[in-house]
């Protein structure tokens, strides 16, 4: 799993949204971008990250930051997700892991002793060229707009 670092190109998606769209991260061209990685809609730590951003989303919105949410999980699910929960951005279907494993965000993983392939739980702030500006792997569900807002106010 080859990480990216601040400065690296940010790797080129097109994804379906829990909305029947088709997302791409060259619409955001010319806007910055917080993109983060989740396991698996509607569990515990996915839940948790998914509302700190919901509630963060003026905040990140003041500081010109768009937000984009992805999982292996179908937009069906992905709509019952934000339905439940009110997030209003996107959630993009990334059902054969073919972005996650560009972004270094695909790997092994463990819960209770078994060992399986998912998504690292991580976080990437994407500036207006397309570049990382941030990035943080294994980032606990708590730290995504804590960290995301600390290094936008830094910068």
């Amino acid at each position: 799993m080859d990480k990216l670092a601040p400065g690296d190109p940010a790797p080129a998606f097109a994804l379906p949204a829990q909305d029947g769209r088709t997302i791409a991260l060259a619409d955001f061209r010319g806007r910055r971008v917080l993109v983060y990685f989740y396991p698996k809609a509607d569990t515990p730590g996915c839940t948790t990250q998914a509302c700190a951003v919901r509630d963060a989303r003026e905040d990140l919105a003041a500081l010109g930051v768009d937000v984009l949410g992805i999982s292996p999980d179908a937009p069906d699910r992905q709509a019952r997700f934000d339905g439940k929960h009110g997030l209003g951005f996107p959630l993009l279907s990334d059902a054969d892991h073919a972005v996650a494993e560009a972004w270094g965000v695909w790997g092994e993983r463990s819960l209770y002793a078994r060992r399986f392939m998912g998504i690292i739980r991580s976080s990437f702030l994407v500036d207006e060229e397309g570049r990382i500006a941030e990035a943080w792997y294994k980032v606990s569900p708590g730290d995504t707009v804590p960290r995301a807002l600390r290094a936008l106010r830094a910068g």
